[in-house]
């Protein structure tokens, strides 16, 4: 029996993701019952082949991954290899792990591992909402069984970035996006432009990255496309959005400001399918279901990625 805090986390590794994931490895708070892998950023078959090969580089083979949704729940939608590489890890030839992913379904494990935690567990969304959505067509009463729910996603001013008013998780799947933010009566959200608002500035990721440590080493390797690419487009920093997300999930009592607001997806427009729509004013009387983070402590959050990293 451990007194750790259960954290299952749903992710599609991409360069942002496997920054949190260290993070969250390197946490001794929490016990990471599962990761349940969709596509996004790139395709599935490289999503499930970048979690396993992070685990094994950080020496976590002990968390299983199961594999999930290969596409979005109705409308096809691009990837970002474009700013991950190709395979979402850089492009950089890694080996493979030697270990493959779990024969369940992503779905599936959400929900066993709900049960087997009801009450205390921690899900954390850092990619699409696909399995998400998938787990709550198979069982509804999900959510109550979910201690905390925290969600990357959405542009809460819908400066996008994706489209000009979409953030990528949320435009890529919008209706995996709306079943699962309709279905929580409450849930946190670090959405993009909170990320603009914590940049990390790239001289400093530098020398983070300089450190003598594998995940260090491997990190600096698989992210050198992304990180050239956010300072040829971005300017002086460099923005880690799922990075953000685990510092709220690990040490929530490192927000510094939030607000609760109504918050809708949405699903048809033209111009803003896949946006995040806050009422900010409370004008259509639904409830605050979202809870957004707006300013988080910048030094924890660098704090918590240099010892993820090994970095001192």
């Amino acid at each position: 029996m451990t007194d750790k805090i259960p954290l299952l986390i749903d992710t599609d590794p991409g360069v942002d993701d496997a920054l949190a994931l260290l993070m969250a490895f390197n946490d001794a708070r929490h016990e990471i019952v599962g990761l349940t892998i969709a596509a996004g950023n790139v395709g599935l078959q490289y999503t499930v082949r970048n979690a396993l090969k992070l685990c094994e580089v950080a020496g976590r083979e002990d968390i299983p991954v199961f594999a999930g949704a290969p596409a979005p729940l109705l409308h096809p939608s691009p990837d970002a290899g474009n700013v991950h590489g190709q395979d979402g890890f850089g492009d950089v030839g890694f080996a493979p792990a030697v270990r493959q992913a779990e024969d369940e379904h992503a779905a599936l494990a959400i929900l066993r591992l709900s049960h087997q935690h009801a009450g205390k567990l921690v899900l954390v969304a850092l990619g699409p909402l696909t399995n998400i959505a998938l787990a709550l067509k198979l069982d509804p009463t999900l959510p109550q069984r979910v201690a905390r729910f925290v969600v990357m996603g959405g542009a809460v001013t819908c400066h996008g970035n994706i489209t000009p008013a979409a953030e990528f998780n949320f435009y890529f799947d919008p209706e995996a996006a709306h079943i699962t933010l309709q279905a929580f009566g409450r849930y946190d959200l670090a959405d993009w432009e909170a990320t603009i608002a914590h940049g990390l500035p790239h001289h400093e990721v530098d020398a983070w990255l300089a450190a003598d440590s594998e995940r260090a080493r491997f990190y600096a390797r698989i992210s050198e496309k992304t990180r050239l690419w956010s300072a040829d487009r971005r300017g002086d920093h460099w923005f880690a959005a799922d990075a953000l997300a685990m510092a709220f999930v690990l040490a929530p009592e490192g927000a510094l400001e939030l607000a609760e607001r109504p918050l809708a997806i949405e699903l048809e427009g033209t111009h803003a399918r896949g946006a995040s729509v806050v009422d900010w004013r409370r004008e259509g009387g639904g409830p605050d279901q979202a809870n957004i983070l707006l300013r988080y402590d910048q030094a924890r959050f660098e704090d918590l990625i240099r010892a993820a990293l090994a970095a001192g």
